[in-house]
């Protein structure tokens, strides 16, 4: 089979799939499979060979980059050194790139259709396509004091205002980046080529790839110009901006990652197979079979642990591959050694050319690894990550045994590599979106394990009533995503920002983003009189609750949003740098994203997608133990709902209980109702409300912890699990899953009036007189456990205002179908 090896370009990265790894290998080796590669397609002559053009481009400039070199390194500190870089580098480079001289244009005016028109200060055009060029010493990513907003913001805002435009370039003549249109994304979409390493280290190879993506003629529109017609005759033909070389790799790349979805699902189910039955099969893991036997450790856990193990391999390819691993100070040395000896990256790569023999020692290493992973390891440069996946809690069967190469290298290379028309191609961990882990996580919901413990086999099926079906969970669309957030959550940061304005004389209305419109650009910086630590707090005051969080498709979708927005007032710019974006993603999911599954692995994989989202280099994982829980979100008692009687209708008959006995229990509820239990009811409503606040308060200040190294992590989580045995906090919920579970109280035949239920005078005294042992206490809280009742005022009695997400239930007529 063929083997598509991953970029070896070591001078081009690429940010948001707009060109992504895979295409621009192809695009390098010159695959016949890829349109657009011919000679002629670059305006060559006729037997003109591309190789020759770009090495005659690559001879002449390395001449003169090393002149230009030489001239900045020399250049007075009070130069800006604008005209240097452009005039001595960048405009031949360009001309080289077939561009000729580029016109100089100082500023673009674009209208909006609406009579009103902004001003970009771009430096030059050829025919739509900008071309930014800037000095060296003013950092592509870093505001441009001048101009209010960095290079990138700049040119990426007039992109996504200007119609005529789809793709442009900036530069400032050590990094070079390709931009598109990118108004309906909420990550930066880029390619970019240091230059800089490129040139200093003579790397042809990449240069010849940047050569092949930035000529003019990939930004040419094909249409334009003349095509012949009749008798010799010439008609102009109508040509769009999607009409061009780039747009058409970028829309081949989207319908390949389309298909690799496919491939990408079955290579997870593959993976899990390869390890499940590679860990029953090695001779060391008696003790693995002996508990599986005899029932100790269940199959599903068997298989919850084994997901922890491919939600860990995941979770390391993204942060390697997005290079966030590793402390942000390791030196040079540290990751070349990491990279070598410990690296996921290295096991990769001999996953794609190795078969693997029965020796443990690859799995050994991958086990140490995880284990570095928990507290950090300064040697190797690894920060420590904490957090319960990485914990000693999350595979203890798996961390006590041992698994073949063999088996190992066949997991690794199933999810590492996807299979497409006899073609293996590395998976692009590097851009790896939600979609794919919720596609992923969709089908590992219907899939079981079948386990033949003496055979040493493992297999997954889809079986009757499978869990994505049991638990109701399903995954959600992108353009449902994107429409629910256009609706729900875009007018509430309009609405907190315009607060925020309309506090300041002069202040000028928030335009929000939506996904299939282009962005109003909004200014915070001066002489605009709203300060950035306003509006961010205003920003971070929103709270987005899914009710279904899943994957955290919907929520990591809000954050996004919220955190573009976040970046946006702290940095001044319209498009934030993928750096300040990511730390503003951190705090995002500290402050404002909170959701509720049934299902405890999609609790797990939501956190995974949530820590990927907010990865920063040297930081551990955030502590979301508070911010995503488990549990049924439609049962339970829910913010304003009035507990303080127990409504007749909880003891309607169920299928297995006598109507005669629950006719009679209505009757007793009826009775207890009345009388004095309603004067006492309204005295202790009073201390309910002092609770209430109390708990709000104690979570209050958890939440106030930083979350900056593990030791505050650690005490974040303390004061979480003291706030969750607080005695208020287990009288609460007692109180709360006594009065739900009288919905679900099991009512056989019998003496109504002698019978244990929780009627209104049973939950009446235990309001006065609670204990912790109390039996009709314990079985509430068995059905509760059962039914997995979640409670909103006490997981969240800080949070929501608003929720986003499906809708809120409380125990309704036909709780019991639930």
């Amino acid at each position: 089979m063929q083997t598509i090896s991953r970029t070896p370009f070591t001078t081009v990265k690429t940010e948001g799939g707009i060109l992504p790894a895979d295409l621009l290998s192809r695009v390098a080796a010159g695959d016949a499979q890829a349109e657009g590669l011919r000679p002629t397609d670059y305006h060559l002559a006729p037997n003109e060979r591309l190789n020759e053009a770009i090495s005659r481009s690559w001879n002449r400039l390395l001449g003169v980059w090393r002149g230009f070199d030489d001239q900045r390194r020399a250049l007075s500190e009070t130069d800006r050194g604008t005209t240097l870089t452009r005039e001595r580098w960048l405009l031949i480079l360009f001309q080289e790139l077939g561009y000729g001289r580029l016109t100089f244009a100082g500023r673009v005016t674009v209208e909006d259709g609406q009579g009103d028109s902004q001003s970009y200060p771009i430096s030059h055009l050829w025919e739509q396509t900008p071309i930014h060029l800037v000095s060296f010493r003013q950092d592509l990513d870093r505001r441009d004091p001048a101009v209010g907003r960095s290079p990138h913001s700049l040119v990426q805002e007039f992109l996504n205002r200007w119609d005529p435009s789809l793709w442009g370039l900036v530069s400032n003549g050590l990094r070079l980046r390709v931009l598109r249109d990118n108004a309906s994304l909420t990550r930066a979409a880029y390619v970019e080529f240091d230059l800089e390493a490129m040139m200093a280290g003579e790397l042809y190879s990449d240069f010849s790839l940047l050569w092949l993506v930035c000529h003019q003629s990939r930004v040419e529109r094909l249409g334009s110009g003349a095509s012949g017609v009749g008798d010799g005759e010439a008609e102009e033909t109508v040509s769009s901006p999607a009409d061009c070389w780039l747009e058409q790799w970028s829309h081949s790349a989207a319908e390949q990652g389309a298909r690799a979805l496919d491939a990408l699902r079955d290579g997870v189910q593959e993976t899990i197979s390869a390890l499940g039955k590679g860990f029953l099969a090695h001779r060391a893991n008696g003790q693995l079979r002996a508990d599986l036997q005899a029932g100790r450790l269940s199959t599903q856990d068997y298989y919850r642990q084994l997901l922890r193990l491919v939600y860990r391999l995941i979770f390391l390819f993204v942060a390697e591959d997005r290079n966030l691993l590793l402390l942000p100070n390791a030196d040079a040395l540290t990751r070349r050694r990491y990279d070598a000896y410990y690296s996921v990256h290295r096991l990769r790569d001999q996953a794609e050319t190795l078969r693997g023999g029965p020796h443990a020692d690859l799995y050994r290493g991958l086990r140490l690894l995880m284990v570095l992973l928990r507290t950090g390891y300064d040697p190797l440069g690894l920060p420590g990550l904490g957090g319960f996946l990485f914990s000693d809690r999350s595979t203890p069967d798996l961390d006590d045994a041992d698994i073949a190469n063999r088996d190992l290298l066949d997991a690794l290379r199933a999810l590492a590599f996807a299979v497409e028309d006899s073609v293996r191609r590395p998976v692009d961990y590097r851009n790896l979106d939600t979609e794919e882990l919720g596609s992923v996580y969709e089908s590992l919901l219907e899939l079981h394990p079948q386990i033949n413990v003496d055979a040493a086999t493992f297999a997954l099926s889809v079986v009757a009533g499978s869990e994505r079906k049991t638990t109701g969970t399903h995954y959600t669309p992108t353009p449902l995503v994107n429409s629910l957030l256009d609706s729900a959550l875009e007018p509430v940061i309009a609405d907190r920002l315009e607060k925020v304005v309309g506090n300041h004389p002069g202040g000028t209305r928030w335009q929000g983003d939506k996904a299939d419109s282009p962005k109003e650009p909004v200014t915070l910086s001066p002489p605009h009189p709203v300060t950035p630590s306003s509006a961010e707090a205003a920003i971070l005051s929103i709270k987005v609750v899914d009710y279904a969080a899943g994957s955290g498709h919907m929520l990591i979708g809000a954050g996004r949003r919220l955190a573009r927005h976040l970046a946006r007032v702290r940095t001044g710019d319209e498009e934030p740098s993928p750096e300040a974006i990511r730390t503003a993603m951190r705090d995002v999911v500290r402050h404002c994203l909170y959701g509720v599954d049934i299902n405890e692995m999609a609790v797990e994989l939501c956190k995974v997608a949530l820590w990927m989202e907010s990865l920063e280099p040297g930081k551990p994982l955030t502590f979301l133990d508070k911010n995503i829980q488990c549990g049924n979100s439609l049962l339970g008692v829910t913010p304003g709902l009035d507990i303080a009687e127990v409504p007749d209708d909880a003891f309607q008959p169920f299928s297995g209980d006598d109507r005669k006995t629950a006719t009679a229990l209505r009757a007793r509820n009826r009775r207890e109702r009345g009388g004095q239990g309603s004067f006492l009811r309204e005295l202790f409503a009073e201390a309910e409300e002092e609770t209430t606040a109390e708990l709000e308060s104690e979570l209050a200040e958890v939440e106030a912890l930083d979350e900056d190294d593990l030791a505050t992590v650690a005490l974040k989580a303390r004061a979480f699990a003291d706030y969750q045995n607080s005695p208020a906090y287990r009288r609460k919920r007692a109180e709360y899953d006594l009065w739900t579970a009288a919905f679900f109280w099991p009512i056989p035949a019998g003496d109504a009036e002698l019978m244990a239920a929780p009627t209104q005078a049973e939950q009446d005294q235990r309001r006065r007189y609670w204990t912790e042992g109390d039996p009709l206490a314990q079985q509430a809280r068995q059905i509760a456990d059962r039914h997995r009742f979640f409670h909103w005022e006490l997981a969240f009695p800080t949070v929501f205002r608003r929720g986003v997400g499906s809708r809120e239930w409380g125990v309704g007529e036909d709780h019991r179908s639930h």
